[in-house]
């Protein structure tokens, strides 16, 4: 049973900060040395300095990123930059970007919910973490006593239950509405009146929770609430504030969710291995060749063929499907890569997984090419040796052709069918599966743990 709870959450005073695009970033784990320091330049407020700050050389135990957020973070409370809610709320929030040169919005409801391991089958992941990262974010929690943004989740509700009892308030003006330097706009309603609360509380009860992006995050609030318990001496019937973790829940149903793929670069294989690719998957896949032009000129007609060949028909709908990946190796070579018709990966694959797991495209890449053909393994996988993961296709193409990698593999988007569907089955896709377009900004909310 999923329990949703309002919290007194902190926001910007905006009386001090009254452009809160100069404060927000994206989340930590996309910023670059280069992007942290063109946040900290950019507001001496600004998020980065407690979700993400700056290492030094001089650093010590009592003086690192760690120390000077939890300053920051006591510093920022005490002058009014950060103010709590007057009494404890909900927040509904809607991000209107562009993808595709579409405009969409996406909604979510922004709220504390208590943290259960995943064995209890109430917050379900969907993706392996590492535990460098895991470690990094509890020496944060631990300093800090806070969750600086939120973890995006997901929950299955085609009747659209928390939309309707929310719909006339999101009538009214925001409390928050801004638009952030990459064209997104940012709105905000504070929703504190329980005949609003209750009811979404109970719509929310029996729903059970994917997590979307912040596995890391998430692992680590658990085990920050297991230790805060073992410290303090409290149990499970004694809710504490760090029972719960910070969540914008957005429905599976919702119009702007969107899932964009996570392409693979592959480097630093013998030639032998590379060279002998084609010729390997015949054995289970067919190979096109596809010309590049010079520049690159006619890669989305690549990207449309891939597309058609894979998840989506001509049409845009769910095809009977053949896995499909795109190839590119350099010097205008390229392939679509298909199963062929009648090979079952699960029987292949010998692996103790489930159909669905068996079934993604991620999962066929990595087992019956990159591990069969090329020796990636799982263990080169989490090193990132010889494979890297790159959003960007136009640079990836680039690199390709400077020589730093030897070839990219092209997916489609995980459907995020799929992707409940594995998490069901309690297991794990393989990492950088999904990709929810656009990431939830760090600053909008902030929650107390104490």
């Amino acid at each position: 049973m999923a329990y949703i709870t309002p919290i007194r959450a902190l926001r910007y005073n905006t009386s001090l900060v009254p452009d809160l695009a100069q404060v927000i970033t994206p989340p930590y784990d996309v910023i670059d040395a280069e992007a942290q320091d063109k946040y900290y330049r950019r507001h001496p407020n600004n998020i980065i300095r407690l979700e993400y700050g700056k290492t030094f050389p001089q650093d010590t135990e009592d003086n690192n990123r760690y120390t000077r957020a939890a300053a920051d973070f006591s510093s920022w409370q005490g002058k009014g930059i950060l103010l709590g809610e007057n009494k404890p709320a909900l927040y509904m929030y809607k991000q209107t970007f562009s993808v595709n040169g579409e405009s969409k919005t996406r909604t979510g409801l922004m709220a504390g919910v208590k943290i259960e391991p995943y064995e209890k089958g109430v917050v379900l992941p969907h993706e392996e973490t590492l535990p460098k990262h895991k470690a990094d974010r509890l020496a944060l929690m631990q300093a800090c006593g806070a969750n600086f943004s939120p973890i995006f989740s997901l929950y299955s509700d085609p009747d659209k239950q928390v939309e309707k009892i929310t719909a006339l308030r999101l009538e009214d003006t925001p409390e928050i509405d801004f638009t952030s330097e990459d064209g997104q706009r940012h709105r905000l309603w504070v929703l504190d009146d329980p005949a609003l609360i209750t009811p979404i509380q109970n719509a929310l009860a029996h729903m059970v929770i994917f997590i979307a992006d912040g596995h890391h995050r998430y692992e680590t609030a658990l085990n920050y609430r297991n230790l805060l318990r073992e410290r303090n001496n409290t149990t499970a019937k004694e809710p504490q504030p760090y029972d719960f973790v910070m969540m914008t829940l957005v429905n599976l149903y919702d119009p702007g969710l969107v899932v964009l793929p996570t392409h693979r670069l592959v480097r630093n294989l013998p030639e032998q291995l590379t060279g002998s690719l084609m010729g390997g998957i015949e054995q289970y896949f067919t190979a096109e060749p596809f010309t590049f032009d010079e520049n690159h000129g006619n890669f989305q007609n690549f990207m449309e063929i891939l597309a058609q060949k894979g998840r989506q028909s001509a049409a845009g709908e769910i095809s009977a499907h053949s896995h499909a990946f795109g190839l590119y190796k350099g010097n205008r070579e390229g392939y679509i890569i298909t199963l062929k018709n009648g090979v079952n990966p699960r029987e292949i694959m010998a692996l103790d997984k489930s159909r669905e797991w068996c079934g993604l495209d991620v999962s066929v890449l990595h087992t019956l090419i990159m591990e069969k053909y090329l020796g990636i393994g799982g263990e080169q996988r989490a090193s990132e040796s010889n494979l890297t993961y790159t959003r960007d296709e136009i640079e990836a193409l680039k690199k390709v052709d400077r020589g730093e990698y030897q070839m990219v593999f092209f997916l489609n988007p995980t459907l995020v069918e799929e992707v409940t569907a594995v998490a069901a089955k309690r297991e794990k896709m393989p990492q950088k599966s999904t990709f929810f377009y656009p990431k939830l900004p760090t600053g909008i909310l902030l929650a107390k743990l104490s």
